[in-house]
């Protein structure tokens, strides 16, 4: 039997239906928390095979509460569908060989250890490819390999040092950080594209290779403009609270009972905004008739709009003007951002599993009208998944040859 036949048998084994744009994939993942975990997630629901290894402990995010879902943390539970799982201990001689069966068997293997963690239990790159040359090697860190191997890869710590915080809050206000782990998730995201792009690679040519990830590159290159201000032009940004540093009005703005985002991006909108609000004269005024305009007459314009905008609430506004095509919006929590995609008919919760256990989650994000995404498998309990590892480790040769 070839490989995509034993991967076939995996699946029948593991009990995925093997229905995804990456079925037959075999993903082992040894990362944790959240970067690897949200890549490997991602890779899950286009249906690769994912057997998630974790220490005899388990994911630390397992322990991460509140919030909770019957004793499960949420935030374990948001990042590790679709896969099964199987505690090792890498210090014990046995795990580790079964440890080191599930490397050599996985097309793609996805680590999120210190730079060096894993040389001693020879899981590395190199030690990995001697037994499976074909392996897609994903390792993500923090600062890289190089002058930045010894420092923790924390998101917050990204989001001090990238420069992201220096955007983040009012001019006269102290930084903050974002409201998540926004560089965890977009390096996840870097880190699945890498994969994606290495699996193009080894269709067409038969060679794995090292994919190699680090937070602070991701963080400055999901910055975009922000990177870019300095890069390209010099300037560094600085904070402008909830104000855009080329657009305006782009923000924030006060109604008679409450706050809604107006986002005029062009001369079009502007002027439409102009003539909704009862205001025409406004886009034709010298201060306001370019994009560069209105930004170096912000304090005349703003108290304009305010002015035209007390006279409804928020609700009425949002309603008018979405209804004439101009970009706004309320200021909701996640439930009121849960209802609007279920008004909108976007199906954002998924049950994930069958039989008594099946976890809401959110949707993936992409629809495929050929390989639709699954959600078979709930975010699997600690170890609940090993004997049916075991079980194909042990009989692997004979299906390689049946």
């Amino acid at each position: 039997m070839d490989e995509s036949g034993a991967a076939t048998r995996l699946h029948s084994i593991l009990g995925r239906p093997g229905s995804g744009p990456l079925s037959g994939v075999i993903v082992a993942d040894f990362s944790r928390v959240l970067a690897g975990p949200y890549c490997t997630m991602l890779l899950a629901d286009m249906g690769a095979t994912v057997i998630k290894v974790e220490s005899p402990q388990g994911d630390d995010t397992r322990g991460w509460i509140p919030p909770v879902r019957d004793d499960e943390a949420t935030f374990y539970l948001s990042v590790n569908r679709n896969k099964h799982s199987i505690a090792l201990d890498l210090n014990d001689p046995a795990d580790l060989d079964v440890a080191h069966e599930l490397a050599a068997r996985a097309d793609v293997l996805v680590e999120n250890f210190k730079p060096g963690g894993l040389d001693r239990f020879f899981l590395d790159y190199d030690s990995v490819v001697r037994r499976n040359p074909e392996v897609i090697y994903a390792s993500i860190t923090g600062f890289g390999t190089g002058a930045g191997a010894g420092l923790p890869g924390y998101d917050l710590l990204v989001q001090a040092v990238s420069g992201m915080m220096s955007l983040t809050g009012g001019q006269d206000t102290e930084p903050y950080r974002a409201g998540l782990a926004m560089f965890d998730v977009i390096t996840g995201l870097h880190a699945g594209m890498g994969v994606l792009g290495a699996l193009h690679h080894k269709d067409l040519t038969g060679s794995g290779q090292r994919v190699e990830l680090n937070l602070l590159s991701s963080a400055l290159s999901g910055m975009v403009n922000q990177s870019a201000a300095y890069v390209t032009g010099g300037v560094i940004p600085t904070r402008m609270g909830n104000e855009h540093p080329s657009l305006y009005p782009y923000e924030p703005m006060p109604t008679g009972d409450g706050m809604l985002i107006i986002a005029a991006g062009n001369n079009p909108q502007f002027s439409k905004l102009c003539t909704a609000l009862d205001i025409p004269e406004a886009a034709t005024d010298a201060r306001f008739c370019s994009p560069q305009h209105r930004n170096s007459n912000r304090a005349a314009l703003r108290e304009i709009l305010q002015r035209e905008l007390a006279r409804r609430s928020a609700a009425e506004w949002f309603e008018f003007l979405s209804e004439l095509g101009l970009p706004c919006a309320p200021i909701q929590d996640v439930k009121g951002g849960i209802e609007l995609a279920e008004k909108l008919g976007l199906e954002p919760v998924v049950l994930a599993g069958t039989g008594d256990r099946r976890i809401p989650t959110v949707r993936h994000p992409v629809k495929f009208s050929q390989t639709p995404v699954t959600y078979d498998l709930a975010p699997p309990r600690l170890n609940e998944s090993s004997d049916l590892v075991r079980s194909w480790l042990a009989t692997r040769e004979a299906q390689l040859v049946d």
